[in-house]
């Protein structure tokens, strides 16, 4: 794995406000265990209410923990000034989805000024075994606050009637 400079050196306060403020995760019962520039560990609880319909949890339950992870792995490289979205990701399904403590680890792969590139894995933990279930790539964009456009010195076009 590689090793990254944070262009925030308040990351870990930041990405964990980020994290915060997200309603979503909380009603899932994610939270963050681990944080390092570029890098992120998450985990949740197992709970019936997020079962399909053979008892194992949901893929959507699993995406939305890998998407998560890869986006506080990617936030944790942008500017203070940056929030983040997701514009796309592959999630690969490896496993049910059985266990009673559900991880997500997140590391970027390659950062950019706009897009982030990242690659996270899900493990299920049952009966003191570790079984990966699920891989995903990522790509994450920083959202940067635009600049006002410079105002024209042209003059008005003239029509012809």
């Amino acid at each position: 794995m590689a090793v990254f400079e944070p262009k925030n050196p308040g990351y870990r306060a930041a990405a964990a406000a980020m994290f915060d403020g997200q309603l979503a995760m909380r009603t899932l019962g994610i939270v963050i265990v681990r944080l390092a520039p570029g890098d992120v560990e998450l985990a949740m609880p197992h709970s019936p209410a997020f079962t399909q319909q053979n008892g194992f949890i949901h893929a959507g339950i699993i995406t939305a923990g890998l998407d998560n992870a890869c986006g506080v792995a990617a936030f944790t490289l942008m500017p203070p000034e940056a929030d983040i979205l997701t514009v796309e990701f592959k999630t690969t399904l490896l496993a049910p989805a059985r266990g009673e403590r559900f991880v997500f680890k997140a590391d970027v792969v390659k950062p950019g000024r706009t897009l982030t590139f990242c690659e996270a894995r899900a493990f299920a933990e049952h009966d003191g075994k570790t079984t990966l279930i699920a891989t995903m790539t990522g790509t994450l964009m920083a959202m940067l606050p635009r600049q006002a456009p410079r105002s024209s010195q042209t003059s008005p076009a003239v029509r012809g009637d």
